[in-house]
Protein backbone atom coordinates (compact mmCIF):
# COMPACT_ATOMS: atom_id res chain seq x y z
CA UNK A 1 0.00 0.00 0.00
CA UNK A 2 1.44 3.33 -0.97
CA UNK A 3 1.84 6.19 1.48
CA UNK A 4 -1.09 8.29 0.24
CA UNK A 5 -3.62 5.46 0.56
CA UNK A 6 -2.38 4.66 4.03
CA UNK A 7 -2.69 8.31 5.13
CA UNK A 8 -6.20 8.59 3.68
CA UNK A 9 -7.25 5.41 5.48
CA UNK A 10 -5.83 6.69 8.75
CA UNK A 11 -7.52 10.06 8.28
CA UNK A 12 -10.90 8.44 7.53
CA UNK A 13 -10.67 6.23 10.63
CA UNK A 14 -9.82 9.23 12.79
CA UNK A 15 -12.69 11.29 11.32
CA UNK A 16 -15.26 8.57 12.04
CA UNK A 17 -13.89 7.94 15.52
CA UNK A 18 -14.16 11.62 16.43
CA UNK A 19 -17.48 12.12 14.63
CA UNK A 20 -19.20 9.27 16.44
CA UNK A 21 -18.55 10.93 19.79
CA UNK A 22 -19.29 14.55 18.91
CA UNK A 23 -22.87 15.64 18.20
CA UNK A 24 -24.07 19.22 18.50
CA UNK A 25 -27.29 20.39 20.12
CA UNK A 26 -28.98 23.78 20.27
CA UNK A 27 -27.60 24.38 23.76
CA UNK A 28 -24.12 23.11 22.90
CA UNK A 29 -23.43 23.18 19.16
CA UNK A 30 -20.54 21.48 17.41
CA UNK A 31 -17.56 23.65 16.43
CA UNK A 32 -16.27 21.90 13.32
CA UNK A 33 -12.96 22.63 11.60
CA UNK A 34 -11.95 22.16 7.98
CA UNK A 35 -8.36 22.83 7.05
CA UNK A 36 -7.14 23.15 3.49
CA UNK A 37 -3.65 24.01 2.31
CA UNK A 38 -4.51 27.67 1.77
CA UNK A 39 -7.31 28.39 4.25
CA UNK A 40 -9.02 27.28 7.45
CA UNK A 41 -12.79 27.20 7.95
CA UNK A 42 -14.95 26.75 11.09
CA UNK A 43 -18.69 26.38 11.62
CA UNK A 44 -21.06 26.15 14.55
CA UNK A 45 -23.52 23.37 13.75
CA UNK A 46 -26.72 22.31 15.50
CA UNK A 47 -26.99 18.64 14.48
CA UNK A 48 -30.47 18.17 15.94
CA UNK A 49 -31.96 20.89 13.74
CA UNK A 50 -29.52 20.21 10.92
CA UNK A 51 -28.42 23.80 10.45
CA UNK A 52 -25.32 25.96 10.63
CA UNK A 53 -25.57 28.71 13.24
CA UNK A 54 -22.55 30.74 12.10
CA UNK A 55 -19.27 30.32 10.26
CA UNK A 56 -15.93 31.99 9.80
CA UNK A 57 -12.86 31.45 7.67
CA UNK A 58 -9.70 33.10 6.51
CA UNK A 59 -11.47 33.83 3.23
CA UNK A 60 -14.29 35.59 5.07
CA UNK A 61 -11.71 37.70 6.89
CA UNK A 62 -10.32 38.80 3.53
CA UNK A 63 -7.00 36.97 3.61
CA UNK A 64 -5.58 35.94 0.25
CA UNK A 65 -3.58 33.25 2.00
CA UNK A 66 -4.66 31.87 5.36
CA UNK A 67 -2.48 28.84 5.96
CA UNK A 68 -0.58 30.01 9.03
CA UNK A 69 -1.05 29.72 12.77
CA UNK A 70 -1.59 33.48 13.05
CA UNK A 71 -4.47 33.29 10.59
CA UNK A 72 -5.98 30.36 12.50
CA UNK A 73 -5.89 32.43 15.70
CA UNK A 74 -7.77 35.24 13.97
CA UNK A 75 -10.44 32.80 12.75
CA UNK A 76 -10.78 31.29 16.24
CA UNK A 77 -11.29 34.72 17.76
CA UNK A 78 -13.83 35.64 15.06
CA UNK A 79 -15.94 32.50 15.55
CA UNK A 80 -15.89 33.00 19.32
CA UNK A 81 -17.22 36.55 18.95
CA UNK A 82 -19.98 35.37 16.60
CA UNK A 83 -20.92 32.52 18.97
CA UNK A 84 -21.06 34.82 21.98
CA UNK A 85 -23.29 37.21 20.05
CA UNK A 86 -25.68 34.26 19.56
CA UNK A 87 -25.56 33.57 23.34
CA UNK A 88 -23.59 30.35 22.81
CA UNK A 89 -20.88 29.88 25.41
CA UNK A 90 -20.34 26.12 25.41
CA UNK A 91 -19.49 24.13 22.30
CA UNK A 92 -18.24 20.68 21.41
CA UNK A 93 -14.99 20.82 19.45
CA UNK A 94 -14.93 18.63 16.34
CA UNK A 95 -11.43 18.50 14.95
CA UNK A 96 -12.51 16.09 12.25
CA UNK A 97 -9.69 14.09 10.74
CA UNK A 98 -7.01 16.52 11.87
CA UNK A 99 -4.67 15.97 14.77
CA UNK A 100 -4.91 18.48 17.60
CA UNK A 101 -1.78 20.48 16.90
CA UNK A 102 -0.63 23.35 14.73
CA UNK A 103 -3.40 25.40 13.14
CA UNK A 104 -6.21 23.39 14.73
CA UNK A 105 -4.80 23.87 18.21
CA UNK A 106 -4.14 27.58 17.62
CA UNK A 107 -7.74 28.06 16.51
CA UNK A 108 -9.07 26.25 19.58
CA UNK A 109 -6.84 28.19 21.96
CA UNK A 110 -7.89 31.53 20.47
CA UNK A 111 -11.57 30.60 20.75
CA UNK A 112 -11.06 29.64 24.40
CA UNK A 113 -9.29 32.92 25.12
CA UNK A 114 -12.25 34.87 23.73
CA UNK A 115 -14.68 33.06 26.04
CA UNK A 116 -15.86 29.81 24.45
CA UNK A 117 -15.89 26.76 26.71
CA UNK A 118 -15.08 23.27 25.46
Amino acid sequence: MNRRKRLNKTRARRRFRVGNRVRGTAARPRLTVFRSHRHIYVQLVDDEAGRTLCASSTRALGDTYGGTIDHAKRVGAAIAEKALSLNVQQVKFDRGAYRYHGRVRALADAAREKGLEF
